[in-house]
């Protein structure tokens, strides 16, 4: 089946956050959401879900629940049960929601920067102490953890925020990465509370390891949380789970949720289970869009705007741009907006790692991610 992701579909006027943000003339490339039609399957469940005239509060079926241990099986073999499953509105919810049940004011929470941003304010709501460990590339140009920092960081640390594939840099961690973190982990008895939200946009033929799935002893402290909005672009839609094995920490952490984590919007829950059950044709499909519009940017870099480096990313559809060499300093953000009229997220959101660098979404048209290119470089050569 033929899906197209090379119609421009105007989302102005439609309460979109990505394209209320900046003025008409910028093209807004900056959060993570795809501007392409969702798979078929799911407008067909929202639709049959919408003739119901009902919308009262939502809960997770059996069925979906059933949907995505098969799923989860079917892409990781990773054996789950189906009440190790707990729904919440988002993923970010979740991460917060484990901080509250299991640390302490005070307590240490270890970070991979650069970071997306709710991760990196999420240890301050709960006035925890956060403990960059800076990811940096090696002469390979790949992101690679460094393990020796991140132990000193852990011996502070009761918990790991551990975000892979990784947002900003798309770094896809190996099983060989995730079981040294995890070690590093259990040897020190922190709690990992791990977002997976991009682990089903993965390049090159990758294939995702949850790190819960390394073991049942690394699974009984840990956290996983995922949906199908990044995925499957239904982000909208309030809907994600965390996967939680052990019983009592499952428990400790449903008890967080405190009045401020609400049931889960009734069109998610039916958005997930079609995305889980009948998209994977169309994942497959918008994986190769992407990864196609990947080398197309990398290559675009390279030979019309060298002083832009790219370390190509191996998940998620965002680019990590290194913007040293433009000497641009503190007007790094704002040179884009109001010369290059591109709305893009700029790499200090994500911690001091990225104070050169800006966040570019390719997950638009090619003709889109053309124009954002084109834009750039006549910019930079009226300077």
């Amino acid at each position: 089946m033929d899906f197209d992701f090379d119609t421009a579909i105007d989302r102005r006027n439609t309460g979109s956050n990505k394209w209320s943000r900046y003025p008409a003339d910028v093209l807004p490339m900056w959060v993570a959401d795809m501007d392409f039609a969702v798979a078929p399957a799911i407008i067909a469940a929202l639709h049959r879900r919408i003739a119901h005239p009902v919308f009262g509060y939502g809960a997770a079926s059996d069925a979906l629940r059933t949907t995505i241990v098969a799923m989860l099986q079917r892409m990781y073999g990773w054996s789950v049960a189906a009440e190790a499953l707990v729904f919440l509105p988002g993923v970010e919810p979740g991460f917060n929601m484990a901080l509250k049940a299991f640390l302490q004011p005070g307590d240490g929470v270890a970070v991979q920067t650069p970071m997306y941003r709710p991760i990196l304010v999420a240890p301050g709501h709960w006035g925890m102490k956060r403990i960059d460990v800076e990811l940096r590339a090696d002469n390979d140009d790949v992101y690679r953890t460094d393990m020796a920092a991140l132990g000193k960081a852990l011996d502070q640390s009761k918990a790991l925020l551990f975000c892979n594939p990784h947002n900003p840099t798309g770094k896809v961690f190996t099983r060989d990465e995730l079981q040294a973190i995890a070690k590093a982990c259990a040897d020190r008895d922190v709690l990992i509370v791990s977002d997976e939200i991009h682990c089903d946009l993965l390049f090159d033929g990758r294939r995702h390891v949850p790190i819960a799935s390394l073991s049942p002893e690394i699974a009984a402290r840990t956290i996983t949380l995922m949906s199908a909005s990044k995925t499957f672009n239904v982000a909208g839609l309030k809907t994600a789970f965390a996967i939680v094995p052990d019983a009592k920490l499952r428990q400790r952490f449903a008890a967080a949720r405190l009045g401020m984590v609400d049931s889960n919007n009734v069109l998610g829950l039916a958005a997930t289970q079609a995305a889980f059950a009948h998209g994977e044709p169309w994942r497959r499909a918008l994986i190769a869009y992407l990864q196609g519009n990947r080398d197309w940017l990398s290559n675009a870099l390279a030979t019309r705007l060298p002083a832009i480096r790219m370390r190509a990313p191996q998940g998620t559809f965002l680019a990590w741009l290194d913007c040293a060499a433009l000497g641009l300093g503190a007007d790094l953000a704002r040179f884009f907006v109001e010369q290059a009229k591109v709305g893009m997220s700029a790499g200090t959101e994500f911690g001091e790692a990225g104070r050169d660098c800006m966040r570019l979404n390719f997950g638009c048209t090619r003709a889109t991610l053309e124009d954002g290119v084109s834009r750039i470089e006549r910019a930079l050569g009226s300077r």
